[in-house]
């Protein structure tokens, strides 16, 4: 009997070993993949007015969006290729989109153009006329209306929160991306967009 006890306390390190060896190989496993849907991501985080916004290494293509404009008419993110987009995803009833809007509606009209368009595209449910509500009571007229009542853009592009807002350049790939809202008219990010327009 005594025996059988001292063959299992000397085989005990053993196993003890292996329940740790696993344990360690496991939390690497973790480390290596827990943030993996932004491994994609640089990650120049700055700080200032441009905290929070994650620019990739490398552009990455986009996936293709659907969306309507405030008529209900289909649209694709490919119409803006050739031009730089600050594609901003928001609701009527988000607080912290609301938020920033302003600062949306400041940056289009001093930088909108041939080269450059906020496209705010609403996840609103009611559909495109809850947006064009929105921005007509508060009188963000520089800013279209863009609507994806199906909120299919949130899967495509792994959004997990609003606002995101993606800076996406000519060739219609990502640049980077920022969760939250953010002050987009200041001096920081219209420097930073005015480097991805001059990008041609």
């Amino acid at each position: 009997m005594s025996g059988t006890v001292s063959k299992k306390r000397s085989v005990l390190p053993f196993v003890i070993s292996g329940i740790v060896l696993v344990g360690i190989g496991l939390g690497l496993v973790y480390m290596k993949t827990r943030d993996q849907g932004n491994a994609q991501y640089a990650s120049s985080r700055t700080g200032g007015p441009l905290s929070g916004f994650i620019r990739l290494e490398t552009p990455r293509e986009m996936p293709e969006i659907d969306f309507t404009d405030v008529k209900g008419s289909p649209l694709r993110l490919a119409a803006w290729k050739g031009r730089v987009v600050l594609l901003n995803i928001w609701a009527t009833w988000c607080p912290p989109c609301r938020k920033e809007m302003p600062t949306l509606n400041r940056l289009q009209e001093e930088l909108g153009g041939k080269d450059f368009e906020v496209v705010a595209l609403s996840v609103d449910k009611g559909g495109p006329d809850v947006p064009e509500r929105y921005l007509r009571k508060y009188k963000f007229s520089a800013l279209k209306v863009y609507n994806d009542k199906a909120i299919a853009v949130r899967r495509k592009l792994g959004i997990r929160g609003y606002p995101t807002t993606l800076l996406i350049d000519r060739q219609g790939r990502e640049v980077g991306r920022l969760a939250g809202p953010a002050e987009w008219d200041s001096d920081e990010f219209k420097t930073l967009i005015r480097e991805i327009i001059a990008q041609k």
